[in-house]
């Protein structure tokens, strides 16, 4: 039985010094005990603790461990199942970042109207403060690489702060360097993989459907794909009285994509126009579909069932999304299942977004109070 010595940055991406990584090792340690702890009992009922989810660096992972890979689709399905049409969900997602909430945005580059290129990122925006923070140079140059050389460092930084949504990482056409949408944070993600392992037995009947147990624990929101399917997920593991964490590196990350239906005007496979540009293998946090130079068609002219490729939300249908959990002393929990859904309070509880401040810092790394533990990620915003 082992615990890890540090969590590891998303991806195992080498960007951060040895500070960075420190303070990125703190921040999601912090997260997930805080996430464990669940909010106060007096506020919110049913909801905590949280004892079947643990911190890999504190509390052994047994020799029994198994991983299991949750994906999803990267395209929003509330858009989906608001829309009257394959068009209008597309131009929709494409509107706005804001409106790219399976932990998956993107941003296309056009050419006489038609796409050229179109790049994905799942990056957690906590992680980048960090970077930020420690090493704004590595960031200017990160933009330059992967959004435009053009970029300068008074587009990022305001008063010395970094702006997550600056001129070059807020719309679907600029640039897609990390995700922005308020929901799409890693502290969201940690807790409601937390909350997903609180197990509801109401009126004698365990809860087992994703669509029951997300309106009863209240974790996110039912109409996502991610949501209900990460919480359902991780709960399959809790009635297995297991211990559960998210394995090490904590992130988001693409599963794949498919390509099946899609055809190129010169017979080539269409997947190998689909490259990631960052993160190591199964861990990969940035990706881009875009054909070389050197042939004579652009993305535009690659068709998926028929259709021209118009959107970047067309490619994102065909996306998967994952995270990775542990789980471990299978059999082992003496947790008891909740027997009534989650109560809230009537004050308003913090948005995602909040749950992460970069100025926490000293010469030992993140040491301000755990995010989260005052101020409560959700996905329910």
């Amino acid at each position: 039985m082992t615990t890890i010595s540090s969590y590891g940055p998303p991806g195992g991406l080498t960007d951060l010094g040895e500070f960075g990584r420190k303070a990125w090792d703190v921040f999601v340690s912090d997260n997930i005990d805080a996430a464990i702890q669940g909010p106060d009992p007096g506020e919110v009922l049913h909801d905590s603790p949280r004892s079947q989810f643990y911190n890999l660096t504190k509390t052994d992972t047994a020799a029994d461990a198994r991983t299991a890979t949750v994906s999803w689709t990267a395209f929003p399905r509330i858009l989906k199942i608001s829309s009257t049409s394959d068009t209008q969900r597309w131009k929709k997602a494409e509107a706005s970042r804001k409106a790219q909430d399976e932990y998956c945005e993107w941003s296309v580059t056009r050419r006489d109207g038609k796409i050229t290129k179109a790049a994905f990122t799942c990056e957690s925006p906590e992680y980048w403060d960090v970077l930020a923070k420690t090493s704004p140079e590595t960031v200017l140059r990160l933009y330059r690489r992967h959004i435009s050389p053009d970029v300068q460092e008074s587009d990022l930084f305001v008063n010395g702060e970094y702006d997550r949504a600056n001129k070059w990482n807020s719309t679907t056409t600029n640039g897609a360097m990390h995700l922005i949408q308020k929901n799409n944070t890693l502290a969201a993600e940690i807790e409601l993989a937390a909350a997903g392992t609180i197990r509801r037995v109401i009126d004698g009947t365990e809860l087992t459907a994703e669509q029951e147990l997300i309106k009863c624990s209240a974790y996110g929101q039912a109409e996502r794909n991610s949501d209900p399917h990460i919480g359902a997920s991780v709960n399959a593991l809790a009635r297995q009285k297991a211990s559960i964490s998210l394995a090490d590196p904590v992130g988001l990350y693409f599963d794949g994509l498919s390509t099946e239906g899609w055809a190129t005007p010169d017979g080539s496979d269409p997947q190998s126009y689909w490259t990631y540009e960052r993160g190591e293998a199964d861990h990969r946090v940035r990706a881009v579909y875009e054909v070389p130079a050197g042939k004579d068609f652009t993305v535009g002219d690659i068709t998926i069932n028929g259709r021209p490729i118009q959107y970047g939300a067309q490619i994102a249908d065909f996306i998967t999304i994952k995270l990775m959990a542990v789980a471990c002393r299978f059999g082992q929990s003496t947790t008891e299942p909740q027997t009534a859904c989650k109560q809230e309070a009537a004050t308003e509880l913090a948005r995602p977004e909040e749950a992460f401040v970069a100025s926490a810092f000293s010469a030992y790394g993140y040491l301000g109070t755990a995010p989260g533990r005052a101020l409560r990620p959700t996905r329910n915003a």
